[in-house]
């Protein structure tokens, strides 16, 4: 492993989740999918550039949100080699946009709960 190798990839497994709140199984699990990557050291442990806490939390804000992890890799996939501000203003508004419409659909929800219709006969999502 090269010198510059090794110093951009300094973060452990333990440290990524620690540092993004999640747990160390969480971070392999986005590695898994995509959306991390890690280099190996000679004792085939996993070493994580600075920003992987930071990815991690925007996985975790995604999900929140309501998309899945294919649908987060796409965003993801999507960002330029380097993101410019720009790019990050623009992911961060279609994860506001995501959540908006998240919110209309289950407001309308519950406008269907509390119509007063039996639950077998409320409209089911993509119903006309």
């Amino acid at each position: 492993m090269t010198s510059t190798t090794a110093t951009a990839h300094t973060l452990t497994v333990g440290q990524v989740a620690e540092a993004s709140g999640v747990a160390t199984s969480a971070v392999r699990f986005y590695e898994r999918q995509g959306l991390l990557t890690s280099l190996r050291t000679s004792g085939n442990q996993r070493r994580y550039d600075e920003y992987a806490p930071c990815m991690v939390r925007i996985c975790r804000v995604a999900q929140r949100v309501g998309l899945t992890v294919q649908e987060v890799v796409a965003l993801f996939e999507a960002l330029p080699a380097e993101p410019t501000k720009a790019d990050w203003q623009s992911l961060t508004e279609q994860l506001v946009s995501a959540a908006e419409g998240r919110i209309f659909e289950l407001r309308q929800a519950l406008n269907d709960l509390g119509s007063g219709q039996p639950l077998c006969k409320l409209p089911v999502a993509g119903e006309a």
